[in-house]
């Protein structure tokens, strides 16, 4: 039984002191799997074209001097996040992206590695970081303070943002979804169509912000990484 409005975020079921929600984020690797098929099956070629096209693209974004393997490990947190979005929009399913521990899990590793890789083998460009172009002599101090901080939030700011679009969608279905039974046939269309239209968007921000956590990553590691001539 629900006992408050934020309950539905919760990972309480449990069956044998095992969280059985967390779950879901395995369900993704067994659907991954194609090596039972004799032909690539239609899913499986836009799989394929999906990850190609943003192989592409991150390459660009983290640049020429990037380490190896660095485009596979953000398309495989890209399609990871995918995966946990999309499965949040089912019935019965927990969206583990909606909790803050699995989003700071993701985002807080991601970042201390790259800071300790960037300020290690790139001292004097990290510093120069803090600084930006142009900035006038007067405003130095100030603006290696305002670098400072953004840079400490960044895993903040990556794992609330991906929490926060997840929560806010679901909360609204859940919202509508709780007014059916106490509404009139008139308005009982009104929220279906509306309904519709939430489940519609969060399929939209469910790919949204995974490609937005995948961009962010690639952005900070090309930071770190990339020695201006």
């Amino acid at each position: 039984m629900m006992t408050s409005l934020f309950s539905i975020f919760d990972p309480s079921t449990q069956i044998m002191n095992l969280k059985m929600n967390w779950i879901s984020v395995l369900l993704a690797f067994i659907m991954i799997p194609m090596m039972y098929w004799l032909a690539p099956t239609r899913a499986n070629s836009v799989f394929n074209l999906i990850t190609i096209t943003l192989k592409k693209e991150f390459s660009v974004l983290l640049g020429p001097t990037t380490f190896a393997g660095s485009t596979m490990m953000i398309l495989s947190l890209f399609l990871f996040i995918l995966m946990n979005n999309s499965m949040g929009l089912f019935p019965y399913i927990f969206t583990a992206t909606s909790h803050p521990m699995l989003t700071v899990t993701l985002a807080l590793p991601l970042w201390a590695a790259l800071m300790l890789y960037g300020w290690l083998n790139h001292t004097i460009h990290m510093l120069a970081h803090l600084v930006p172009q142009g900035t006038p002599p007067a405003l130095t101090i100030f603006m290696v303070c305002i670098e400072t901080i953004s840079n400490l939030i960044r895993p903040l700011t990556l794992s609330v943002r991906l929490a926060a679009n997840m929560i806010a969608g679901h909360l609204l279905m859940t919202l509508l979804g709780n007014q059916g039974p106490n509404s009139s046939t008139i308005i009982m269309p009104i929220i279906i169509m509306t309904q519709i239209a939430l489940i519609t968007l969060e399929s939209a921000v469910a790919m949204i912000q995974a490609y937005v956590f995948a961009v962010l990553t690639t952005l900070y590691i090309s930071e770190t990484t990339y020695v201006y001539p």
